[in-house]
């Protein structure tokens, strides 16, 4: 006898449904955070904000019970692809409604600072002017008193947006591999290079 199982097990195509291990697995919808699916988009809200995304193609995603679930529409590897691809983007846009998330950068150089002015970053890294840049709206940042200036705290919903941000602003001064002066993320371990003075004496 064959069971009946809960998802098709053969795509439109007739090509046999292969599922994601991590996508087949339904997204809990924590308490205080609304998601709805319409007109191909996909919604939630949340303390932290609301954030929005297309649904990627070639899935179906469902609601219920305070559950999220993906199921794959086409056969084969792209359609466990495509699962995999939506189940990550929602479970970080519920989350970051949810709980948000926090990106943490130093500053390692003799006069390096960071000074936020609203939504202005300004940052001192050994050039000859300042660098400025405009915080993306949803991210917010700040400098503890007592680091002087030389960490940074960023805040955001979106996780794609924040990890972009955290990688512009390291990469303006990346840690160089001598003395290790630059923009490094929080607990980054920064492989060093032998200066070149070991030689000498010989």
């Amino acid at each position: 006898m064959t069971t009946a199982a809960a998802e098709p097990q053969l795509a439109a195509d007739g090509v046999a449904l292969r599922q994601s291990r991590t996508g087949k697995k339904a997204i809990d919808i924590p308490k205080g955070v609304d998601a709805t699916v319409k007109d191909g988009t996909f919604s939630v809200t949340g303390p932290k904000g609301t954030l929005s995304r297309a649904v990627p193609p070639n899935v179906k995603v469902t609601i219920e019970g305070g559950k999220l679930t993906i199921f794959p529409l086409i056969g084969g590897r792209d359609g466990a692809r495509f699962q995999g691809l939506a189940r990550a983007l929602f479970a970080c846009m519920t989350k970051g409604v949810a709980e948000g998330y926090t990106k943490e950068l130093e500053l390692v150089g003799t006069g390096y600072r960071a000074e936020l002015k609203g939504q202005v970053l300004n940052l001192a890294l050994g050039f000859s002017h300042p660098v400025s840049l405009t915080l993306p709206k949803g991210v917010t940042g700040n400098v503890p008193p007592e680091s002087k200036g030389t960490q940074l705290i960023l805040h955001g919903n979106d996780k794609e947006v924040m990890g972009q941000l955290a990688a512009k602003i390291r990469d303006i001064r990346p840690p160089e591999p001598y003395g290790g002066k630059g923009v490094r993320y929080k607990g980054e371990k920064v492989r060093q290079k032998a200066g070149k003075s070991g030689g000498k004496g010989k």
